[in-house]
């Protein structure tokens, strides 16, 4: 029960890439674009026809705008004409079917066999999966709901200059706040993907998933959230006054931790399209941008120190950060090249700081203790990182019940 079926992306070009996504401060890798269903035919006889209708309506809603707004909604800021967001329209479309479609599932219903989903494919190299499991309607719809979270969280993190022009462009502290929420929210629809959808499938039906439903795509997802989450969070403390370095160090190691597992998860899948490739590359920058923050903190606090050693650690650590920045300029470069095309927008928060203080710090103190070491003495190897437990976590996202009908 419950077959895939998969189109090779040559046959039906449904698949429309664009070039280029513009601005990126989040990479969303691909919206799963949802194809039409008969539910009619499928469910005629066995379920009432106004329920049959209901389905219907509600499924041919998300179709419809997932496949206008899809090709552009992670590059702009589309309004509908009574002045919302399109992304929140559609988010609450598939709020609304949810519990509908979940009620196919209901005690162990024969129905949730009966009809035949269909999704495109973003970073497979299938172009569409189809399958007669609820299941994967929900785990498709899921996957949706937190890209359109990122989609928001990258609109709100694109810095934007003062009205009179003269100002650098910038993220206002609302946005930042509002996007941690944000990268929360759609952590927790990926978790609980992970927890308590993808246990609902036989190993064999998991192995035939498209990869970008495949469980390290969807946990790797996760862990991006939380790693960016991490990021405004280091931002925002590097512009208080109160924030000690304890404090930086703290974030900005756990930040290399959320990305480190991130890239694990992804090590081993076939990304082997614009998509996918493109997001491994994202996932590698973040990660070695993470860790020029965190030897940069470490340095910092190492030099604290009054010893030999402790000075000689943290200059080590400071090159470390400086190798770590110069090696995160080249990757970013090697993500913005890659199809489709993007741009890094305008500096703000955490790599902004970063930028104008590692090269400038790390050769003040390279100058200064070059005349009381010998270059011997300066460890060759970077010090080890601190080991921080991860404080963020996803929020607690519960599948809403089954409608009663």
């Amino acid at each position: 029960m419950g077959c895939f079926a998969s189109t090779p992306k040559d046959s039906g070009g449904n698949r429309r890439k664009p070039t280029s996504i513009g601005e990126v401060s989040v990479y969303v890798p691909g919206l799963r674009i949802p194809r039409a269903v008969d539910f009619l035919q499928s469910l005629g006889d066995q379920l009432p026809k106004t329920l049959v209708e209901r389905l219907t309506a509600l499924r041919t809603r998300i179709v419809v705008m997932a496949n206008q707004e899809g090709p552009t909604i992670t590059r702009t800021r589309r309004k509908t004409q009574h002045g919302g967001s399109t992304l929140l329209d559609l988010h609450q479309a598939l709020l609304d079917y949810l519990p509908v479609v979940l009620g196919l599932t209901k005690d162990g219903s024969h129905l949730q066999f009966k009809v035949q989903f269909n999704w495109v494919n973003q970073e497979d190299e299938e172009e569409e999966t189809e399958m007669s499991n609820v299941w994967y309607e929900v785990l498709s719809v899921l996957h949706l709901m937190a890209m359109l979270q990122m989609s928001q969280a990258n609109l709100l993190l694109l810095p934007r200059g003062s009205s009179d022009g003269h100002n650098h462009p910038k993220v206002s502290e609302e946005n930042r706040r509002t996007s941690i929420d944000i990268f929360l929210k759609a952590a927790g629809y990926l978790d609980c993907a992970v927890k308590h959808v993808l246990p609902q499938f036989s190993a064999e039906q998991r192995r035939s998933l498209p990869v970008d439903l495949a469980e390290g795509t969807l946990r790797a997802l996760c862990l991006q959230a939380l790693g960016q989450g991490v990021d405004i969070q280091l931002g925002m403390a590097i512009d208080s006054s109160k924030a000690t370095l304890a404090v930086k160090r703290r974030l900005s190691c756990e930040m290399v931790k959320y990305w480190q597992q991130a890239q694990d998860n992804l090590m081993n899948l076939p990304l082997a399209n614009g998509w996918g490739e493109k997001h491994g590359l994202f996932v590698k920058w973040k990660y070695v941008e993470a860790k020029a923050a965190a030897y940069y903190y470490h340095g910092l606090i190492l030099d604290e120190g009054n010893t030999e050693k402790s000075h000689g650690m943290a200059v080590a650590a400071l090159q470390a950060a400086d190798e770590c920045f110069k090696e995160s300029k080249k990757a970013s470069e090697a993500f913005n090249a890659s199809a489709p095309t993007s741009r890094t927008p305008p500096l703000f928060g955490t790599m902004k700081y970063l930028t104008e203080k590692i090269p400038k710090d790390t050769s003040s103190k390279v100058r200064i203790n070059r005349d009381l070491y010998s270059y011997e003495k300066i460890m060759e190897t970077a010090p080890t990182l601190p080991d921080f437990a991860l404080a963020l976590k996803p929020d607690e996202y519960q599948l809403p019940l089954a409608e009663a009908s």
